[in-house]
């Protein structure tokens, strides 16, 4: 009898451990996020977009833990997102030669795509591109999870 209590005690103990830790990796990014910008600052650096798209819930890989919706514009100088994306650790913002929404679309791609930065909040964003980058080159935005390999999200903008 007391072997059982003590497995179930440890399973039990276990299984909060557990549940405690996935709840810390959701968790996490969202209390160390910086300030968002303001709706004012996303339209305003969203004036000088040569190109718009849209980030869908609806996506092929996107699902309820990994998703993002809103206008995506994209300028010379920058990628910004008036919308909001499902909150997650090390998201990265690419840019893709090919529309794609699906996770095998992604690894097949991304010897072809150029890796804009890092997104680090999750109620609208400003990424600069790197210098030399020409969004002219590619048709879509993808934010993709580098720790767990998950695709989030992708808008075609041309």
């Amino acid at each position: 009898m007391n072997a059982r209590r003590w497995l179930l005690g440890a399973a039990t103990h276990l299984l909060a451990l557990g549940a405690g830790f996935a709840l810390g990796v959701y968790l996490l990014p969202i209390l160390i996020a910086p300030q968002a910008p303001s709706a004012q600052a996303v339209r305003s650096e969203a004036a000088a977009a040569r190109y718009s798209g849209t980030f869908r819930r609806d996506l092929k890989d996107s699902d309820a833990l990994h998703w993002g919706e809103g206008k995506v514009s994209v300028t010379p100088a920058s990628v910004i997102l008036d919308g909001e994306l499902a909150p997650g650790p090390d998201y990265k913002l690419y840019l893709s030669p090919e529309y794609l929404e699906t996770e095998a679309d992604f690894h097949r791609l991304k010897p072809a795509m150029v890796r804009v930065g890092d997104v680090k909040t999750f109620n609208n964003f400003v990424v600069p591109l790197p210098p030399g980058v020409d969004p002219a080159r590619y048709t879509t935005v993808v934010v993709w999870c580098e720790t767990f390999g998950q695709f989030i999200t992708a808008a075609k903008y041309r």
